[in-house]
């Protein structure tokens, strides 16, 4: 499984890594992505979700029992 969040599809993107000398490597960029018990399809499962939609309330955490 890719590390994708579940709500917006933000992924891993390729970019460079630039040295002073302007030297380029290949580099990724991760998001900031959180494995967190959501309710998908009325049924609670354990996605990742990237902070961004947490904090904008894009998905409905299930709640947890006892």
């Amino acid at each position: 499984m890719a590390r994708k969040c579940i709500s917006c599809g933000k992924k891993p993107v390729i970019g460079h890594t630039v040295s002073h000398s302007n030297r380029k490597t290949l580099r990724k960029f991760m998001p900031n992505l959180q494995k967190v018990n959501i309710i998908v399809a009325g049924k609670k499962s354990k996605e990742y979700v990237c902070t961004k939609c947490l904090k904008a309330g894009k998905v409905q955490k299930a709640l947890a029992r006892g």
